[in-house]
């Protein structure tokens, strides 16, 4: 009888083996979003797109991470744990591109796939996602201002930090766009904010403070403008000094609708961070983005492609969105 009941312990053991999906199975392939800083709104509404496409895609795990403050060192050592966890793909929202182009050339050493957004001038990507042009986005936001101002006056503008491409594009062509107005005055331009709504403030109360005259500032982080809406609007200068630059709506709702933010212009969080996990996953499966393609997101409908600096590609959607105060109600974020 001990010789059939372990005969039977056996037989059921084995059976429950063979049941069992195989311990070698290959975990789904990671792609990890790496932002700028975590808490911030932007990058919050980001993650809802992050994690929408890993609900969309369950053959993959997404999710995002990021420094506690804006600083390009501490995303760039995140990024090295990434790559010491051989994850599947980083999708990356740098502070300072050219500080991480060591650590993403690593990454892609390991056959990790690298994707970016905000970051034209990197090397070691694969693809660089750009929501629109982004001299075009500058200029933009510049000719608000400069029919807001009646095109003249001073006029400044704010950037993250210096090292923030994008912004710094952002700020190069307003200026360029400033020059067909002879009588608009450029002082002060590109001050630093560190994506920090009370440095930004503190910037804004030291240059009106310098500038008692001036009649404009472009914004170039997410909260540049509730720090300079706050300054100016303390200062009695509301709808006497312009403010117009990147925003979004909750944010900037109070500063719509005092007239102290005369507009702000954005492209959606969410989507950008669904687009990254799209064109990761495509690259895991070895497909490509092509010039006027539809990547089935709002605003890259028609995407144009083009080599970028290095290997890879830089590819850019038609994706900014104009907002004031009579409709930033219609966008929940």
């Amino acid at each position: 009888m001990p010789m059939i009941r372990k005969l039977t312990a056996l037989a059921v053991a084995l059976g429950a083996l063979c049941a069992a999906p195989p311990l070698l199975a290959k975990d789904a392939p990671s792609i990890v979003t790496v932002v700028k800083i975590t808490g911030e709104n932007w990058f919050t509404r980001m993650n809802e797109g992050v994690v929408a496409y890993g609900r969309d895609n369950p053959g993959v795990t997404t999710s995002e991470i990021g420094p506690a403050k804006a600083d390009a060192a501490q995303q760039g050592r995140l990024i090295e744990d990434l790559v010491a966890r051989n994850v599947s793909a980083i999708a990356v929202v740098p502070m300072d591109p050219s500080a991480i182009e060591g650590v993403l050339k690593r990454a892609m050493d390991r056959g990790i796939k690298v994707v970016t957004h905000e970051g034209d001038s990197l090397k070691n990507t694969l693809v660089d996602i750009e929501a629109f042009d982004n001299t075009a986005f500058g200029a933009h936001f510049n000719e608000q201002l400069a029919q807001c101002m009646g095109k003249s006056g001073k006029w400044t503008s704010f950037v993250g930090s210096l090292g923030s491409l994008t912004h710094v594009q952002w700020a190069d062509g307003g200026a360029e766009n400033a020059k067909k107005y002879p009588q608009m005055q450029l002082v002060s331009p590109k001050n630093e904010s560190f994506n920090d709504a009370n440095r930004a403030y503190e910037k804004a109360r030291e240059i009106l403070r310098k500038y008692p005259d001036i009649k404009g500032f472009q914004g170039g982080s997410a909260i540049d403008v509730i720090g300079i809406g706050r300054a100016v609007e303390e200062a009695g200068l509301s709808g006497k000094v312009c403010v117009i630059g990147l925003g979004l709506p909750k944010d900037t709702s109070k500063y719509l609708e005092s007239g102290t933010v005369q507009s702000i212009s954005f492209w959606d969080p969410k989507d950008a961070g669904y687009i990254m996990n799209k064109v990761a996953q495509m690259l895991l499966e070895g497909k490509q983005v092509t010039d006027g393609m539809d990547l089935g997101v709002p605003g890259y409908n028609k995407v144009s492609v083009k080599k970028g600096p290095g290997k890879g590609i830089i590819v850019t959607g038609q994706a900014w969105v104009d907002v004031n105060k009579s409709n930033y109600r219609q966008y929940p974020f």
